[in-house]
């Protein structure tokens, strides 16, 4: 089966949209999604900013909002902007590495964004994680634990480096096995098709 990588920060808002559809659209088009979790804050470092472009421009940051409002809305999603923004997303990335490795990325991912954009908790908050992992029928210690580790740090650190080698400079993108990048979460559907019909016979 083809794999299209999904590359996303959990503070990510655009990444929340694609996170609530991307297995639906993926199951249709016979498509395997990998799951990337990453940081943006280095990403954007690296691109001489200080936080969120939504946050330097304000009106960028009204519109962003406004308009994942209209896309949830149509959508039948809840979406607040939490408070902080953007929230701060190291923990719940490291954890994301430890579900990816073990299996259960994909429901800890959906878990994550709901918490955060739906449900307005704070995704920083060790109760918060420890719920959400709970939740999905694994022992918060024994989790938290590995993703305080000194591997995880470094896994994370090495897979955010990664991300800005392969050219990604926000999120969502998605990345297909021939090395095409679309960004956003309306470029899903296009990313879908690419793999798709970059693996036809033919």
């Amino acid at each position: 089966m083809p794999k299209l990588e999904f590359w996303y920060d959990f503070a990510s808002t655009y990444s929340y949209l694609a996170a609530m559809r991307i297995e639906a659209l993926a199951a249709v088009a016979k498509v395997e999604i990998a799951y990337r979790p990453f940081l943006l804050g280095p990403i954007f470092k690296a691109q001489g900013l200080t936080t969120s472009p939504f946050v330097l421009n304000p009106a960028k940051g009204r519109y962003m909002a406004r308009d994942i409002a209209r896309i949830a809305a149509a959508r039948g999603v809840v979406f607040h902007v939490p408070e902080p923004f953007p929230a701060h997303s190291l923990m719940a990335a490291r954890i994301g590495m430890v579900a990816e490795n073990e299996g259960w990325i994909g429901p800890f991912t959906r878990a994550v964004f709901a918490a955060e954009f739906a449900d307005k908790a704070d995704i920083a908050a060790p109760d918060t994680l420890s719920r959400l992992v709970a939740g999905l029928g694994h022992d918060p210690a024994r989790v938290m634990a590995r993703a305080g580790s000194d591997e995880l740090r470094l896994a994370l650190r090495t897979r955010t480096e990664a991300a800005a080698e392969k050219g990604i400079f926000g999120a969502p993108t998605f990345l297909t096995e021939d090395g095409e990048i679309f960004w956003g979460d309306d470029r899903l559907e296009a990313a879908l098709s690419w793999v798709r019909t970059s693996r036809a016979p033919g």
